[in-house]
């Protein structure tokens, strides 16, 4: 599957607690060529912690059980007990029937046995996410649309040549109209880098949008709020 396959997934960050770093860099690796976002835990007690602190941030968590400092069956419930909704896969060995049951009924979403193919985990996790979503996967104002699925930008209902790193920073700031995205937030989402990072290339990306979204004369597209971040000028 190629990166501009799955661009409905754009802005999606996953954790990966998986201790076995060979599996845990294969499934990153593999994960980020399709467009994810992906922090990775190599044990429980810090899975757990970013989970926890990154309830709000993660849209799934990959999640081994048998993990050194705590299980993934202790990991899920704690995350339960502070959010209901992020959906939770477990990824592990651990293959007969009752653990299978086990595992969903500690409040896991679902359940891949490994070995397993990538291709399958990529497939529960375009599941979960629509079923968590249930959104429309077309963004637009003013005369600009973006539609997720085709990986197509119009203005006018004329076709604008985007990159891939063009068209995850509009889709970002379509997702959010009406809201002043700050650049620490952009960075993380659409950057996978945090915040210490030096943000001036989200500078460079938005004068990048400008020259090819804005007509010569009028109010850009994209407003800069000083000191904080970007807005979509809804009033185009």
């Amino acid at each position: 599957m190629g990166v501009f396959s799955f661009f409905i997934y754009l802005c999606m960050r996953i954790l990966l607690v998986e201790d076995e770093t060979s599996i845990a860099n294969f499934i990153k690796e593999g994960l980020e060529e399709e467009g994810f976002a992906v922090d990775v835990a190599h044990n429980g007690k810090t899975g757990l912690q970013m989970a926890v602190e990154g309830l709000t941030g993660y849209d799934v968590i990959l999640l081994d059980w048998m993990l050194p400092g705590l299980n993934g069956i202790e990991i899920c419930r704690a995350i339960r007990k502070e959010n209901h909704d992020i959906p939770i896969i477990f990824l592990t060995a651990k293959d007969t029937t009752d653990d299978t049951v086990f595992g969903l009924e500690a409040g896991a979403n679902d359940y891949i046995r490994k070995p397993f193919a990538f291709e399958e985990l990529l497939a529960r996790i375009r599941v979960l996410m629509r079923k968590k979503s249930g959104e429309n996967m077309v963004f637009g104002c003013g005369e600009i649309e973006l539609n997720v699925e085709s990986h197509r930008v119009t203005k006018k209902g004329k076709a604008i040549e985007l990159t891939q790193k063009e068209f995850s920073l509009l889709e970002f700031l379509l997702r959010n109209k009406g809201k002043v995205s700050r650049r620490t937030r952009i960075i993380e989402k659409v950057w996978d880098i945090h915040f210490d990072y030096d943000s001036s290339v989200i500078d460079v990306y938005i004068n990048f949008l400008r020259k090819k979204l804005d007509e010569p004369g009028d109010r850009s597209f994209i407003e800069t709020i000083r000191g904080v971040g970007y807005r979509i000028n809804d009033e185009i």
